[in-house]
């Protein structure tokens, strides 16, 4: 009998592996930070025996969730300016405020939060575009969340970076300064295509290639944006992209609400991938991605939450959710976007989003340890008949009690056990202090 750290017992397994097994009373042996075992109770409890036990019974266990788009700091600016156009929002509000606060302090505790909230509500891999990402990279290791970061890259001065050869040295640094770490890893992310000149894309791409990383960027967000481009480059920005060498299977483009046909074939032809803010898209009025037709040309889809600033929460639970309706609705079809469908985004897809497929996203032999288990005995989750169904229609966020990242148990009985959540909600209450009187200016 192996002795192992830690056994996950009786629970309901949802193991979102390429045949989306689901294991009736089934328990998990954790050794360090991976998955040794995985089956019936029965059959676990014969090869292995726990330093640690942990009941759950009575209980979903599943992948933990993968918030694959944010801005984790701008939980700084959750609500400054809402109900607005993305341009204004963007042009006017935010990179005017952004300007005037981020700093380290900013995107330390703003990033700490951040972590915070994704882990309540069963996030376990977070994929980060934002300013001074090495205080994002500090956060995600000490709360122990699992992280692909990327400093975002412009044409114009950032808080942290006066011109792009500013930000391409920085993101230099992050590269040395977090490789082989086991759960900080960086991409390239020019902000988007308009605030970035071919010049800096092209040498985005170059860095990205010189040292194989992913690269991303935010793509055709609304209808507004898709007629600009084709202003600027003279042709569609994805043949723009395409000419430029960026298409590619280390590609993934955030919102791509304005992608028709013929931009979803060229993203297949070349094994990009795209991730999926459908709340974010609501609020700022961007319109609808065309989910289904992606999925059907076989591009593989992620969910992300976007920042705070544009949704204006990090639940991934109420982003399955919105996702799944929001495109019954659209299509008027009931049958798309199945329950099923939209958990694989959140776990098995968003992992294989960001090249993360054989470390987390399903719960298999030899993967890492990123589990979730929800606490079924609640009177809304309380009867079930499918799995899948209960996760996205039903369950929310403060459902989640334990948490599990890498092997080790980061909250436990609802109780975070690495982040001081009071500290964290205090400190960006100071900070938002300070934003409210610069908006004022």
């Amino acid at each position: 009998m192996q002795e192992v750290d830690t056994i996950i017992s009786g629970g309901r397994i949802l193991t979102s592996d390429e045949k989306d097994s689901i294991i009736h009373s089934g328990s998990i042996a954790i050794d360090g930070d991976t998955i040794a075992g995985i089956g019936r109770s029965e059959d676990i409890e014969v090869s292995f025996s726990g330093r640690r036990t942990i009941d759950a019974r009575n209980c979903l266990v599943m992948p933990g969730l993968i918030n694959s788009h944010t801005h984790a700091a701008m939980t700084c600016f959750r609500g400054i300016a809402d109900d607005m156009a993305l341009m204004d929002w963007l042009n006017n509000y935010i990179f005017p405020a952004e300007a005037r606060n981020v700093d380290p302090e900013l995107a330390y505790w703003g990033s700490m939060l951040a972590c915070a909230e994704m882990i309540k509500s069963g996030t376990t891999t977070f994929c980060d575009m934002y300013l001074f990402e090495d205080e994002t990279a500090q956060v995600a290791r000490q709360a122990g969340m699992r992280c692909l970061l990327g400093e975002g890259l412009f044409d114009f001065p950032s808080p942290n970076a006066k011109t792009p050869e500013e930000g391409f040295a920085y993101i230099r640094m992050l590269i040395d300064k977090w490789a082989d770490d086991p759960l900080v890893s960086i991409i390239v992310e020019p902000h988007s295509l308009y605030t970035c000149s071919p010049s800096l894309l092209k040498n985005a791409k170059a860095l990205a290639d010189e040292y194989n990383l992913p690269l991303a960027t935010h793509f055709l967000e609304n209808k507004m944006e898709a007629k600009q481009l084709k202003e600027k480059f003279g042709k569609r920005a994805t043949a723009f992209l395409r000419d430029i060498g960026w298409l590619d299977e280390r590609f993934l483009a955030f919102h791509c609400v304005c992608m028709d046909e013929e931009d979803i074939k060229m993203f297949a032809d070349h094994g990009c991938k795209i991730v999926h803010n459908p709340e974010s898209n609501m609020k700022l009025a961007s319109g609808t991605a065309p989910i289904s037709s992606m999925l059907e040309h076989g591009i593989t889809v992620g969910l992300g939450t976007d920042g705070c600033a544009s949704n204006n929460n990090l639940d991934m639970f109420g982003e399955m959710s919105t996702a799944a309706k929001l495109e019954k609705a659209e299509m008027l079809d009931p049958t798309v976007m199945s329950a099923k469908t939209v958990v694989r985004m959140a776990t098995r897809d968003g992992a294989h989003v960001l090249g993360m497929e054989n470390i987390t996203g399903s719960l298999k032999l030899g993967m890492k340890a990123d589990i979730i288990i929800i606490d079924l005995n609640k009177p809304h989750l309380t009867p079930m008949y499918n799995e899948y169904s209960h996760i996205v229609y039903a369950a929310g966020g403060s459902d989640v009690e334990t948490v599990m990242i890498n092997g080790r148990i980061v909250m436990e009985n609802r109780r975070l056990l690495t982040i001081n959540e009071n500290e964290a909600m205090e400190r960006v209450r100071k900070i938002a202090k300070r934003i409210k009187r610069s908006l004022e200016v």
